[in-house]
């Protein structure tokens, strides 16, 4: 019976021990450094910023949602292919899926809003739809911002190249210096484009996903300088330097044309946003005055006159104040 019994114990403690490693190793190669090593890789090779509870896929391939079927189904629609590189650009962390999310629940704020004001139709429906295209005003804006800090970035990155190559240095050690030294936000898409290399893509690939994800005309200047360079041959360090030169340049006759245009810029804004804030003061002062131009057929015809008229102003001061260099 002792023996039995010392027996019992001796597995029993055998068995815990093995159970204890067992879970250890389980949490070493799931959550581990290795593995969170891993999972960064991975998100950096799938464009993705590291969102927290996602799942990693070994695929090159960004997660639209965090359910799986959802997942699969946005796959399947081509407008969100065109969110999620919107997305991309502009450095949010939100998911296809949150973006829908969030534009569902400012639509649906919208129409109650609209609901309790004493409107037409067509503004109602106009008021809803201006709040359901909020978040997609609000990541084109930070697309927009992002974009312009990263085209400030671009001469100090090619004479950062430069110097580097000069130094000796090869040009897949130079994209991850650049990417450890540079600030954010261009220095995360040079880390991106070193991980790709990393994980057997082609310079030229690489090189090709990196401007997709920057559309900017200076660093697609550069990258072409790059792969004419690997080509045929030259002093890269040079291209480089002389590129640089050129994108200030032209960020400097940038700002020069948006200095003499900013009293255009002003003026479209003053006369595109008068009329309405306008109207909304006489809402709130006197509502019977202004009612009569959506319960009078006469005033709906002027009230959709002055809608055209307005648009049109706008679209003929956007065209005379934008100019492309």
């Amino acid at each position: 019976m002792d023996i039995l019994f010392y027996g019992f114990v001796v597995f029993l403690f055998a068995a815990v021990i093995l159970g204890i490693e067992g879970s250890y190793l389980w949490w070493v190669s799931t959550h581990g450094a290795a593995a969170q090593r891993v999972a960064r890789r991975l998100q950096l090779m799938s464009g993705s910023a590291g969102r927290s509870g996602e799942r990693i896929s070994i695929l090159k391939q960004r997660r639209y949602a965090s359910n799986d079927l959802a997942d699969r189904l946005l796959h399947r629609v081509a407008l969100a292919d065109r969110i999620d590189r919107l997305l991309l650009q502009s450095g949010k962390k939100w998911s296809v899926q949150q973006f829908l999310l969030w534009s569902g629940v400012t639509l649906l704020a919208g129409a109650i809003l609209a609901a309790q004001l004493p409107l037409p139709l067509a503004i109602k429906s106009g008021l809803g739809l201006l709040c359901a295209l909020l978040p997609l005003m609000l990541v084109r804006r930070a697309r927009k911002r992002r974009l312009l800090r990263i085209e400030l970035q671009l001469p100090e990155a090619a004479d950062f190249i430069a110097r580097a190559l000069r130094a000796g240095h090869s040009f897949t050690n130079v994209l991850q210096i650049v990417g450890n030294e540079l600030p954010e936000p261009l220095s995360a898409d040079f880390r991106i484009t070193r991980e790709e290399i990393n994980y057997g893509v082609s310079m030229a690939e690489a090189l090709h996903n990196m401007a997709a994800r920057i559309p900017l005309t200076d660093l697609r200047y550069l990258i072409i300088a790059v792969l004419i360079q690997r080509e045929t041959g030259g002093n890269l360090a040079e291209i480089l330097t002389n590129i640089s030169h050129i994108i200030r340049a032209r960020l400097k006759l940038v700002a020069k044309v948006r200095v003499l245009s900013a009293e255009g810029r002003m003026s479209a804004w003053i006369l595109g946003l008068l009329p309405f804030s306008v109207g909304a003061m006489l809402m709130l002062t006197n509502p019977g005055y202004v009612q009569i131009l959506w319960t009078d057929p006469t005033g709906i015809k002027l009230l959709w006159a002055a809608l055209v008229m307005i648009l049109i102003g706008v679209v003929w001061l956007r065209r005379m104040i934008r100019i492309h260099i």
